[in-house]
């Protein structure tokens, strides 16, 4: 296929379009089916004056690349098939759009055999960085096997200072964490064709929705990448009131007994929480924590 052919204009608006370029006065007949073509692609102005050619191809290839696209979006729709197909061959069982888990212990299941067999990407949002019932998703072995994970929860549940320990050990790990002060709903996608939501807000008991309906899977994991961007990385987090308190008593007292007694703290709860935020902060002595301190506006 050569010339305009492998853009899409048939050989008669392509000649035509050549000739134009080469006679831009040559007569035509508007009502011509291949002038008309042509002026619905953009290649012809009202007064049938040819556009230039770097503006013709430009329109060419955009228009085919919105066909491809489209053709492929098509064609998308087999992997779907592929998918139900796969599930009804390893179930047993047909594969439902919208199907009802009883409880937390049985999504968690669904959720680590899906990641099981394709593990690509999985997205959870949730109240708590770490589970009441300890089921955490995913696993680390299939952080191993490359899977993308990123958990965005509650900046309420940072109240407990062993969510954002528990936050910051699976960041470390591989599964990303942010949080959120925007509401939460709990909701996972996984790979982008399987989403989990509750079944009913109001009772967590009720268990939770998988919805494989390609439409709202793609919806809710474009909400949860709306979130996940608008939220505040763990480094990023602000200081709690006792962080606060113990950041501004080391800058006024030359020793931790004195700094310790103008919180009505011990020693030891002091230097804990001193250690705590040179992690945070990445600090290898107390000065360097000062400075990066200052540098963030904590101090």
């Amino acid at each position: 296929m050569t010339g305009l052919a492998s853009l899409g204009l048939t050989a008669e608006q392509e000649q035509l379009y050549r000739r134009l370029l080469r006679d831009p006065g040559a007569p035509l007949d508007p009502s011509c089916p291949a002038v008309t073509e042509l002026r619905a692609l953009g290649l012809l102005d009202d007064a049938l004056n040819a556009a230039a050619p770097a503006v013709a191809v430009d329109l060419l290839v955009r228009r085919r690349i919105e066909h491809t696209q489209r053709r492929l979006a098509e064609l998308s729709l087999a992997w779907d098939v592929l998918t139900e197909l796969t599930e009804e061959h390893r179930s047993g069982r047909p594969v439902q759009m919208v199907e009802h888990l009883p409880d937390g212990p049985a999504v968690h299941r669904r959720m680590r055999l899906l990641l099981h067999d394709e593990p690509g990407e999985f997205t959870h949002l949730k109240e708590r960085a770490v589970a009441h019932d300890g089921g955490d998703v995913p696993a680390g072995g299939l952080l191993a096997r490359g899977l993308r994970s990123r958990t965005l929860f509650s900046a309420r549940a940072l109240a407990d200072p062993g969510q954002e320990q528990h936050a910051r050990a699976r960041h470390a790990l591989g599964d990303l964490h942010r949080v959120t002060t925007e509401p939460i709903r709990h909701l996972a996608v996984v790979n982008r064709a399987v989403a989990f939501v509750q079944a009913d807000p109001a009772d967590p008991a009720a268990g939770a929705l998988q919805i494989r309906q390609r439409g709202v899977v793609a919806m809710l994991a474009d909400v949860l990448d709306g979130m996940w961007e608008r939220a505040r990385d763990l480094d990023d987090l602000p200081l709690s009131p006792i962080e606060q308190q113990v950041l501004h008593a080391l800058t006024r007292h030359d020793t931790d007994d004195a700094a310790a007694r103008a919180l009505h703290i011990s020693v030891r709860k002091l230097r804990a929480h001193v250690a705590d935020l040179m992690a945070r902060l990445g600090a290898a002595t107390r000065f360097q924590a000062a400075l990066l301190a200052k540098e963030r506006g904590w101090l």
